[in-house]
Order: structure tokens, then sequence, then C-alpha cells
């Protein structure tokens, strides 16, 4: 029998199984396919939340692969001349550069709009 991978900590949210044959599938969220830039629903938002204060630019609602969201990341940031970060799903661009970012995602043919946060 293979040996089996036990790594609780990629099993974040798994909910228990009673099945002895049962195997999580890690890469389900790692290799997701990304929806093309007409399908994405992106919410554009500032948040200051657990931050000492500084806003940030949140882009939410990406559905795709880590890497994808990474490239969409970097691009944003590039173009609005800041720093941030791109993990699980939220792209954080330091700064109030939501008019910036909502322009940018638009002409970059994604469905994105203004939301409150």
């Amino acid at each position: 029998m293979a040996k089996r991978n036990n790594d609780w900590k990629k099993r974040d949210g798994m909910v228990y199984s009673t099945d002895d044959r049962f195997e999580f599938d890690y890469d389900s969220e790692e290799n997701q396919n990304t929806l093309p830039p007409a399908q994405q629903n992106l919410k554009v938002m500032l948040d200051k939340k657990a931050r000492a204060g500084k806003q940030v630019t949140l882009v939410d609602g990406f559905v795709g692969s880590e890497d994808d969201l990474k490239d969409l990341g970097k691009m944003l940031k590039t173009k609005c001349g800041v720093g941030g970060s791109a993990k699980e799903g939220e792209i954080l661009i330091q700064g109030d550069h939501r008019d910036k970012v909502l322009q940018v995602l638009l002409s970059a043919g994604y469905k994105a709009k203004k939301s409150g946060g």
C-alpha cells in the first residue's frame, strides 16, 4: 500500500471522513482552471481592517490558478506604481487606487465593479 500524505495543514477546511479509502485531493484548488477575463466577476473595494490604519485596494472574486492571480496582481501593481500582494484569491494593492484598478481591469476585458468594503 502506498504511503498516504497526511499533512493536516494542507487540508485546512476539510471535513472529517470515516471512509478508510478516502484520499483528499490536494491539487483541486491549485490546478483550478482560470476563467477568461470576460467571465470573471471581480470586486474592487477599499479595506483598512487589521492593517494598522493603512488603506489597501482589495480585488476579490478571482477564479483561477494561483499563478494567474499573481500575474494579474503584478500587472495591477505595475500600472499603479505601488506594492501589494496576490494570494488566496485576493489581490492587495497598497493605498487607495480603486478608480485606477477598476479602469485597468475593465480595459483588460475583466468584468469588475466597485463595491463597499
